[in-house]
């Protein structure tokens, strides 16, 4: 009989996909864990500093320059039209409510214990990767197109952006440029050559996998259980103001002859893996922000998770309320079917 072999028969990463954000999450918790029980291993010096403590800035980067490269200039007709519509209404409704606090409040209010860090960072930051498949699943090959218009808002340039032109951050222009040039570098050289951005694909699972780490290791247990219920309601917050309104604002703006169901403007509904590193870029170029990063970041991890699993729940609801109805339009087929071109 064959001995069976333990090295490389570790199912690490199918257990990892197992959670929802699980490529973040689980990474983001170890780093509390080392951090709250061997605070000085991390401060050992050299290369594990470097990666596992301080390198967080350095692999956020990396992500906002690969996740720069995925989008495409070629967005066309009404993938163009689809995902600028739902782009805009998870921007502006994600961004609405954390601001809106902040200028009451200022950066320390809270609402639930949402801090208004946390409410800025991750409701305007959808998962596209999620909203593809649902795209896939609930819509048609031109709901799916649009996620190359919707992938813009992976990063924190409309949060940096919202918050300095309402005046609720001091972000200079020079500083948000700085901020936002891996995004373009990313974006010139993979509109400029499809290998390019395909070789750098890869490199957004990562740098998320590896900077969950280092941010997890600037927390403790004490952050991570504060965070607990109001990250959850920050989730659920995510899916209705800025799901719920979407679908409402595609209905409004997508002409009936180019929908199969709006069902898929709630597909956004989501708060992206990435959003966890908003936080800590916005504290790093506004330090008034420094103080409520740890906080929010753990409170966007939570909403990570609640939006990945309530979001197709919703979206499923919304397409057979639509089916019940008869405001199904099947004259245009799913993308998941064939001959889905409109």
């Amino acid at each position: 009989m064959e001995k069976k072999k333990f090295w490389g028969n570790v199912p690490i990463l199918d257990t990892i996909n197992k959670v929802p954000g699980g490529i973040m999450v689980i990474p983001l918790f170890l780093g509390v864990v080392v951090n709250s029980l061997f605070p000085d291993f991390l401060e050992i010096g050299s290369f594990t500093t470097a990666l596992f403590k301080n390198g967080s800035n350095a692999l956020i980067a990396t992500l906002f320059f690969c996740s720069g490269a995925q989008i495409q200039f070629k967005s066309a007709g009404q993938s163009l039209w689809k995902g600028v519509v739902i782009n805009t209404s998870k921007v502006l409704f994600g961004v609405s409510l954390g601001v809106i606090l902040a200028k009451v409040g200022g950066p320390g209010a809270t609402v639930l214990g949402i801090t208004p860090l946390a409410l800025i960072g991750c409701m305007s930051n959808s998962n596209g990767g999620l909203y593809t498949a649902l795209a896939t699943k609930y819509g048609t090959k031109t709901d799916v197109g649009a996620v190359a218009v919707i992938s813009s808002n992976d990063g924190p340039f409309y949060e940096m952006l919202f918050m300095g032109l309402t005046g609720v951050a001091t972000i200079p222009i020079k500083t948000l440029f700085a901020c936002i040039f891996p995004i373009i570098v990313g974006m010139i050289l993979g509109n400029l050559d499809d290998k390019i951005r395909e070789m750098l694909k890869p490199g957004m699972l990562i740098s998320i996998f590896l900077f969950s780490f280092p941010l997890g290791a600037g927390m403790n247990f004490k952050t991570l259980i504060t965070a607990g219920i109001p990250g959850i309601l920050l989730g659920l917050l995510t899916v209705l103001w800025t799901g719920i309104p979407t679908y409402f604002i595609y209905k409004l703006l997508i002409k009936k002859e180019h929908r199969r169901s709006c069902a898929v403007g709630a597909a956004v509904g989501t708060s992206a893996g990435n959003s966890v590193a908003t936080p800590a870029a916005i504290a790093a170029v506004d330090a008034a922000w420094e103080p409520y990063a740890a906080a929010a970041t753990a409170q966007c991890a939570a909403s990570v998770i609640v939006t990945a699993l309530v979001t197709p729940f919703v979206v499923n609801w919304l397409y057979k309320y639509e089916e019940k109805k008869g405001l199904i339009n099947y004259d245009l087929p799913l993308a998941s079917e064939d001959g889905g071109d409109e």
